[in-house]
């Protein structure tokens, strides 16, 4: 097997281990849903999969729910459940109408009534009830995701120009009770951030919001900045909430079956949080170290990189990751870098992220594309494509971050 086949085989492995089915069954094994109405709200990128696993194990018991992920992530129907496909990263007017469709359901319930609230990365976009005008809201997250600020800073913003983010979702459905499952994509897993957090109180501040418009000169209406103004619930009564994954299990899995292939594997950290170009640099600067070792080795890293963006072409981070690393391990033997978005999408592109190895610059060279050049572009996407350097899985029913891999082959064989 090449070093391009071991990638695609720990990418399937790894993912196969982070499908929240399992998880989700094994949160809802012990609950009991006695004595009201039990509805299904499910949000994210991972909404299908989780209303999935949700609807095969409670089956009737489900009064009736509603399901609101990205395009081309429902793979059917699900009994009792409407699912809705809407935009990401940037909110439109389809995530505007499944979450009304939401709270027209959790409307005027009783105490004795549950609200299941199935909640993954990508909700930010997809749960939302704007404060703003809708075309407003597009483009301040537009200015939110050019200017390099980091998930935690976006959410702090977003939840305040939404009617349902910021722990408001979960007053609107008082006094029902909200059994919250979590799919985290966060470093650190801060649950008023998940997703703007629609069920947890919010530990952010006005003044924290105010400074990070501040920080990266967001232009913002006068009726934007009154809500940034405003306070979120710091405090709520009627949830219970459990996380059910992470990207600590997802590097965990790339360990797995990256040893499965006789890798000795390194779990370098799971907070990985800088430049993509700075992370695919740093992973060839180890390449250097241990790629004339004969020895094969895997180094793992997860997390969420951010991209400056500097051109108007097309890319994600996961695909300028793994271009940056291809100058660094250049001309190494049997040494290749590649990088995911555990839900099979990097940026707005059809792609998971990147493979590059020690002959893709070289590859490249070849076709007057000059790395520097493509990614002072922002457009991995293109170079990438044609090098045979693209990973594409399609939407995988997940979505827990990032994982980047380093594999040094430790004998003879094809990159």
């Amino acid at each position: 097997m090449s070093l391009r086949e071991d990638a695609d085989r720990i990418i399937k492995e790894a993912i196969q281990q982070v499908l929240p089915d399992q998880a989700v069954k094994q949160a809802l094994a012990e609950k009991k849903f006695d004595g009201g109405r039990l509805f299904v709200i499910a949000a994210g990128k991972a909404a299908w999969q989780m209303a999935k696993a949700a609807s095969e194990l409670l089956g009737s018991k489900i009064e009736s729910g509603v399901v609101i992920t990205k395009y081309d992530h429902v793979k059917g129907e699900i009994d009792r459940m409407a699912c809705y496909e809407a935009g990401h990263p940037v909110p439109d007017e389809n995530s505007f109408t499944g979450t009304q469709a939401a709270l027209d359901l959790v409307s005027g319930l009783a105490v004795e009534d549950t609200v299941l609230f199935l909640l993954s990365g990508g909700g930010s976009a997809l749960f939302e009830k704007p404060l703003v005008s809708g075309e407003e809201l597009a483009d301040l997250t537009k200015q939110l995701l050019a200017c390099g600020a980091d998930i935690v800073e976006m959410n702090t913003v977003r939840k305040r120009l939404s009617g349902v983010k910021g722990g408001k979702f979960a007053k609107l459905c008082e006094p029902a009770h909200v059994y919250s499952i979590v799919l985290s994509d966060i470093l650190g897993d801060p649950l008023d951030m998940i997703a703007s957090g629609p069920a947890y109180p919010d530990t952010s501040t006005c003044a924290s919001a105010l400074s990070i418009a501040e920080k990266y000169h967001l232009k913002l209406s006068s009726q934007a900045l009154q809500c940034l103004k405003t306070e979120t619930p710091k405090e709520l009564r009627n949830v219970e909430t459990q996380i059910t994954g992470s990207v600590r299990n997802l590097c965990q899995a790339a360990a797995q079956a990256c040893e499965k292939l006789g890798y000795e594997s390194m779990i370098l950290t799971d907070h990985l949080e800088c430049e993509a170009k700075e992370a695919g640099s740093f992973l060839a600067s180890i390449a250097k170290t241990y790629a004339r070792n004969r020895k094969k080795r895997a180094f793992i890293a997860g997390g969420e990189t951010i991209v400056h963006l500097t051109g108007t072409g097309k890319g994600g981070r996961n695909q300028e990751l793994a271009l940056s690393a291809a100058l660094g391990i250049a001309g190494l033997e049997r040494t290749a870098v590649f990088s995911i978005g555990s839900d099979g999408t990097d940026g707005p592109t059809d792609a998971a992220g990147g493979y590059c190895d020690s002959r893709t610059k070289e590859r490249l060279d070849k076709m007057g594309l000059a790395i520097y050049d493509v990614l002072n572009r922002n457009d991995a996407y293109h170079a990438l494509g044609q090098c045979g350097g693209l990973i594409v899985t399609g939407a995988t029913g997940t979505n827990v971050n990032d994982v980047a891999v380093l594999l040094i082959g430790g004998e003879e064989r094809d990159a």
